[in-house]
Parts: structure tokens; C-alpha cells; sequence
């Protein structure tokens, strides 16, 4: 593991740091590590261990992201590191969240390299995803500009859990910000994610109209799939561009939270409330889902999806081939 100079903290009393990347702000004693097991307190300087570390490197669909609505049918090289400043009790990818998984280390120069060298199979660029990208911060800093640089797309999957100053700096460089929004009630981040919600839709809220954004949410029987709360999130998102993305994903037991899976009729009925508000609503990890785009003005279908398998055939010349509506909602046709 390479330890690196951490960016974003201050020197206290006695050789403690409080780091600022992240709202948590871990006060930290000598040796202590913070909440997302990567940036410890090393002789009253701030240092963060898993920089250039990769625990996943893969070509994958950009819809897998999810993205819906940005260079849609391309792949993109996708990495990830280990570590999380969350807590979910249902984390989806546990193991390099909040596991040890092996790593290898590759210098910022060579995986810069490499994605340039993906153009050749068609990828896109690089999306920085599978555990929490945010606390790989100094390694993301060091890549994506280089990579904007040579014209090639940058994406983050990222619970949004940042401070503002950072993610500032994110923006300059990240074209695409696919966010975890996990629940619409203040009760529900301190109780099933050890966080907050607040300091993420203040991410949400930065991002939009800045970098191409797109929302998930997994849908959590009893928890965060009530209604009222589907509806308030919808109204909210909407108040901030009504063509923001959502999608809403079944919950399967993971980690820690053993329920049933959601039901696909709640997972129907939410997309049909959020539809009330928002243009484009999609599902996720449903069998045989419908997750066409369709033109906003006479709805002909342009892209037609099915799982990861995309057909563009309504899009002509940047236009709906029936209407010639403009179709500024979706980037990179």
C-alpha cells in the first residue's frame, strides 16, 4: 500500500488533523484512521493509503453505471479502489467497501495510459466507480484532468458524500456524476448509512447544470420506499432540471440488512409516482424491465435497451428521426 500526502485537512493541538474531505471531519489522533479506513494520522500529517491501489478494472457498458442519458451505447474502462466513508447496512459491494480485497498498484501515468489505449475497443474514458471513489480523491486529481486533457470522458459513481470545497475541484474534471441518493428522510441516512443527508443533496444541488448528473436509488422494503418519500424526492430533483435522470433500483440482501427483495410492484408504482415529475424515469434489476428513451415531443422510441444491450433507431443527426425535435437531453449522440 502506498501512503500519500492527503489533500484537505488541518494540524491541531498534540499532532491530532481533522480532515475536511468529507463531512464527517474525523478529528484524528496519531495512528487513528477515519471512517473510510483510508486516511490516517501519520506523525500529525494526513495521509491517504490507498492511492493508485485498484481492487477492479473493467471494460464496461455505460449504462451499467447507470447511465442513461450520457454516450449512450459506448463502453467505458471502469476502476475502483477499496474503502467507503458510509456505512450502509445493505451495501451492494461490500467487500472492497468495507472488506480487505487485494490490490495492485498502478501508477496515475499508466492507467492514463491504458484508457487511451481503450479508445481502440471503443471506450469512451474512464469512470472512477465499485467503491467509494470520493476517498481516492488525490488519485482521481492526479488522472482525470490528464485525461480531460486528451478528450477523453471522465465519470464518478459516488454517494455524494463530499464537502463542498472538493467537490468544487471534482467538478473542473468529471464530466459525469452518476449519484447514490439512498433515501429521502432525514431518519434514514443516520440509521441505515451513518451518514447524512443534507451534505448529499448539496452535491446533487452543486452538480446539477455543471456536469451531466444522474440519480440512483435502491428502493428498500419498509424503509425508504414509501410514497410520500418516492414523491418528495421527485418534486425535489425536478425543482432542479425536470430531465434529471432517476433510477430506481430492487433492493437484493446484502452485507449486514437481510429483507425480502422489493417487490416489482413497488418499484413500478414508485416509477410511476417520480414520473410524475421528472421526464425520465428507468428501473433497475428488474427481469424483462422496459427501459426505452422516447422522444419528449411525439415519443418515438430512440433508444431501445434491453439489460446492458442498446439499439439508438430513432436518432437522427442529433434529432428524433420522426419530429426533428432536438434532443439536448441526451449527451454524446
Amino acid at each position: 500500500m502506498t501512503a500519500t500526502q492527503a489533500r484537505y485537512f488541518e494540524k491541531l493541538d498534540d499532532d491530532v488533523v481533522r480532515c475536511f474531505l468529507c463531512p464527517h471531519h474525523c478529528r484524528l489522533k496519531e495512528g487513528q484512521a477515519g471512517i473510510c479506513r483510508v486516511r490516517s494520522n501519520q506523525a500529525g500529517h494526513l495521509l491517504t493509503h490507498n492511492y493508485g491501489e485498484i481492487t477492479s478494472l473493467a471494460l464496461d457498458p455505460i449504462e451499467k453505471k447507470p447511465l442513461f442519458h450520457f454516450y449512450p451505447g459506448t463502453s467505458i474502462l471502469s476502476a475502483g479502489s477499496y474503502g467507503c466513508n458510509l456505512g450502509c447496512s445493505f451495501c451492494q459491494n461490500w467487500s472492497i467497501a468495507h472488506g480487505d480485497p487485494p490490490t495492485t498498484y498502478m501508477e496515475p501515468e499508466k492507467l492514463v495510459e491504458m484508457t487511451h489505449s481503450y479508445r481502440e475497443e471503443g471506450s469512451i474514458g474512464l469512470a472512477f466507480t465499485y467503491n467509494e471513489p470520493t476517498i481516492w480523491y488525490e488519485y482521481i486529481m492526479d488522472v482525470a484532468p490528464r485525461l480531460k486533457e486528451m478528450g477523453l470522458k471522465t465519470v464518478m459513481v459516488t454517494n455524494g458524500f463530499i464537502e463542498k470545497r472538493p467537490m468544487e475541484d471534482l467538478l473542473t474534471c468529471i464530466d459525469a456524476f452518476n449519484i447514490d441518493v439512498k433515501g429521502f428522510d432525514e431518519h434514514f441516512y443516520p440509521q441505515m448509512c451513518k451518514g447524512r443527508l443534507g451534505p448529499v443533496k448539496e452535491t446533487v444541488e452543486r452538480a446539477v447544470g455543471r456536469a451531466h448528473v444522474e440519480i440512483t436509488t435502491l428502493l428498500i422494503p419498509g424503509k425508504n420506499d414509501d410514497e410520500s418519500e418516492i414523491r418528495a424526492l421527485a418534486q425535489w430533483l425536478s425543482s432542479l432540471d425536470r430531465q434529471t435522470v432517476l433510477h430506481l433500483s430492487k433492493y437484493h440482501p446484502a452485507y449486514k440488512l437481510d429483507l425480502p427483495p422489493t417487490p416489482e410492484a413497488t418499484i413500478n408504482r414508485a416509477r410511476d409516482v417520480a414520473r410524475e415529475y421528472l421526464d425520465f424515469v428507468y428501473t433497475g434489476n428488474l427481469p424483462g424491465e422496459i427501459n426505452n428513451t422516447n422522444c419528449l415531443r411525439c415519443g418515438n422510441e430512440l433508444i431501445h435497451r434491453s439489460a446492458y444491450r442498446v439499439k439508438i433507431s430513432g436518432i437522427e443527426e442529433q434529432r428524433c428521426a420522426r419530429c426533428g425535435a432536438e434532443l439536448d437531453y441526451i449527451k454524446g449522440l
